[in-house]
Order: C-alpha cells, then structure tokens, then sequence
C-alpha cells in the first residue's frame, strides 16, 4: 500500500509537491508546516497527531 502523496494543504489549498515539506496524519490528511503549526499538530478531521510526512524523489 502506497502513501498517497497529496498535492495541496487541506486546510489553506497551498501547493505541496513531492519534495516539499508536509504533516500527515494516520488517515492521510495532509496539512503544509504552517497551517499543522497553527492546529498545534493536531489534525481537525479525526483529532489524531500530525506529524512530518516522507518525502518522495521526483524521477
């Protein structure tokens, strides 16, 4: 099973490539740095910690 590279911020639509810095939760929810900072890492969808997502070379 893959991680689903998202490729904007849920809460504020900011472009987020591959290799750019992000915060996931364990459903996938993706967040950029400054919007997971302004939840304190807490995702708003299920409550659960938001924590900085791998990054993926792009080929």
């Amino acid at each position: 099973m893959t991680l689903q590279m998202k490729t904007k911020c849920e809460k504020c639509n900011a472009p987020l490539s591959p290799t750019d810095s992000a915060y996931i939760c364990s459903y996938e929810c993706t967040f950029c740095p400054h919007c997971t900072e302004e939840m304190k890492n807490i995702c708003p969808n299920c409550g659960g910690t938001l924590v900085p997502r791998p990054t993926r070379e792009t080929k």
